[in-house]
């Protein structure tokens, strides 16, 4: 009696550790690596992310170092409306810092919430406020939102890549 005991438990402990592997695995995030100008997937939604330069801020927003723009064309090639906004994206620096995108409506191009329709593409631009070097590397994450339920993230290397 005491076998079957035992053959239950350790069968149980088994069990449990195949289903905790099989979940770690469903949620862990994949992150997928490009670089500027090459298209990449993230869930429902195609980028192209480019950059465009730095600029010093306008009358009302201004930097506390340098703001480093992006340009990034969205395509939505799901079948429902998506939403894409500022907040799924961060530069990160050389240091592993990370930087959230900067509203300012520098251009009327700018990114701050945009739904996306089907098959539709759309071309934002965004700023991150960072202390910009041009010979270190910096990239841009993007991050979905919670209704594309994709464990995916992109990391799209600008510049020195």
């Amino acid at each position: 009696m005491a076998r079957i005991g035992v053959v239950i438990v350790v069968g149980a402990i088994i069990a449990s550790m195949i289903i905790a592997n099989y979940m770690y695995t469903q949620y862990t995030t994949n992150y997928i690596e490009s670089v500027a100008g090459e298209k990449i997937t993230v869930g429902p939604v195609e980028y192209v992310v480019t950059f465009e330069g730095t600029h010093e801020g306008s009358k009302d927003v201004m930097p506390e170092n340098t703001f480093v723009m992006i340009g990034i064309t969205a395509k939505n090639i799901g079948d429902e409306k998506t939403l894409f906004s500022g907040g799924q994206l961060y530069i990160v620096d050389e240091k592993e810092q990370k930087h959230q995108a900067v509203y300012g409506e520098f251009s009327s191009k700018d990114l701050l919430l945009e739904w996306l329709e089907p098959n539709k593409a759309v071309e934002k631009t965004t700023q991150f406020d960072v202390p910009f070097d041009e010979e270190k590397q910096y990239k841009i994450i993007i991050r979905p939102q919670k209704d594309q339920s994709t464990v995916d993230t992109a990391v799209v290397c600008i510049t020195n890549c």
